[in-house]
């Protein structure tokens, strides 16, 4: 379609500095600046989605909405940005990750808006639902961003670092949300809508194409690695044909969307759950319980960046090893959460904190293995398949779990928490030797 035509890639420019140490100097600036364009970017997506959990108590009790109903909304939206971040991916991988990005992102910050300047229970349902579809052209972008920019060798911590946006993002609207429920649940939508907004305009003014639409050399060039992609070129490959056989044929990423769809119920559980679990099972102030679900938040971007250091430099690229052993140490987490009798607010914290932190790190290297598995030509392709069933574990962590808890309570949910875990784990296990990365270690870097 003709109206789409400026979502096309940036045409390639021909290459101008040949300079050795000119050349690293660009390289670094403008990898640079993709990091940062691409994380503050989807800090805002965050922003405009993950602020109905703080809402969620002040609109059951202002609208009489059921934790069904609530749990329904969550899962719909889920369940719509799983399908959406797939078919966005494809999309995704042959675009402009700058236009698109940056078109996802206003027309999400115009659900959120809408949805805040609404009362009908049916608005907040197509809202919510448009809502999640545009979300899924989040990601995508910057996956295509950071597999151009960055070297497989090297894309354990460069992603584990871009992957603190989602936790920067979550923690930095929970907060803030926390102060504008006080006034009325809506500014928790209308307010984030208008940062959205002016976040459009900085994706739009910072953020390009590949490295060949700057005039610059691919990034396996620049860094000396072998090439993702020479070896696959050579198999004359169209895009369909790729897609077929290095993403759908690869049994490695579909033991990845397993364990994707069991982790993310604990996270999103904990993430849109927490406030009302905390107020209800353990007695904390709901302002109180948001802060407590934002260190959740802040020890998960230490856990990212561990897990990053961990595939890169401990197990050269194998991030399966890193996700099975974080996962597994979660799981027994998530069970001290449940079990232990102490009434603190700072224990609770803590232990909060302690799930967050081996949670997110399986969670970024999801998406990480994936990228390298398919490699650039389609890392959004790969990501999008596991984010599919990401969201579809909304099923569960939304919907699921509001029935669940209404009809036998937070202990039945739990139960629920800790065989996702395990499940998560034992899927790990089976990309316990996906994804090694190898360097030439006898060529040049340009």
């Amino acid at each position: 379609m003709q109206i789409f035509n400026f979502l096309k890639p940036a045409p390639a420019k021909e290459q101008t500095i040949t300079e050795a140490g000119e050349l690293k100097s660009t390289y670094r600036y403008w990898r640079t600046r993709v990091m940062y364009t691409t994380m503050i970017g989807y800090i805002l997506f965050y922003f405009v989605r993950k602020n109905i959990s703080i809402a969620m108590p002040a609109m059951e009790a202002d609208l009489g909405i059921s934790k069904a109903e609530l749990g329904l909304f969550l899962t719909l939206h889920g369940v719509v940005y799983g399908f959406s971040k797939f078919a966005n991916g494809i999309w995704s991988d042959q675009s402009n990750p700058r236009y698109f990005m940056a078109l996802g992102l206003f027309l999400s910050g115009s659900m959120s808006l809408f949805f805040g300047l609404s009362s009908g229970v049916l608005a907040f349902g197509i809202f919510w639902l448009l809502n999640g579809w545009f979300q899924g052209m989040g990601f995508p972008p910057c996956a295509n961003s950071l597999t151009h920019w960055f070297s497989a060798n090297e894309r354990g911590v460069k992603f584990a670092i871009w992957n603190t946006s989602h936790s920067i993002g979550a923690a930095l609207v929970l907060v803030l949300n926390s102060f504008l429920v006080i006034y009325d649940w809506r500014y928790c939508f209308i307010v984030p809508a208008i940062l959205a907004f002016i976040g459009v305009g900085f994706i739009l003014n910072r953020l390009r194409d590949a490295p060949s639409s700057l005039g610059l050399p691919p990034v396996e060039q620049h860094k000396g690695v072998i090439s993702e992609t020479a070896e696959h070129d050579n198999e004359r490959l169209n895009f369909k044909q790729f897609v077929r056989k290095k993403v759908f044929g690869n049994p490695a990423i579909w033991f990845l969307c397993l364990a994707n769809f069991f982790l993310y119920t604990i996270r999103y559980a904990i993430l849109d759950w927490g406030p009302t679990f905390l107020t209800e099972m353990k007695g904390v102030e709901l302002q109180q319980a948001g802060w407590i679900v934002a260190s959740y938040e802040g020890f998960g971007i230490l856990g990212m960046l561990l897990s990053g250091w961990m595939m890169d430099h401990l197990f050269k690229g194998r991030g399966g090893r890193a996700a099975f052993i974080y996962m597994f140490i979660c799981t027994i987490a998530v069970f001290l959460f449940w079990r232990l009798p102490e009434e603190s607010i700072l224990f609770y914290g803590l232990l909060l904190s302690f799930i967050g932190f081996f949670i997110y790190g399986p969670q970024a290297l999801v998406g990480i293995i994936a990228a390298n598995l398919a490699t650039k030509k389609a890392a959004g392709t790969a990501i999008g398949l596991t984010g599919i069933f990401a969201y579809l574990s909304t099923v569960l962590s939304g919907w699921g779990l509001g029935v669940i808890v209404t009809r036998s309570g937070w202990g039945s949910g739990f139960l629920i928490l800790i065989g996702c875990g395990l499940a998560a784990t034992i899927f790990f296990a089976f990309t316990w030797n996906a994804g090694r990365v190898v360097e030439l270690t006898n060529e040049k870097k340009v």
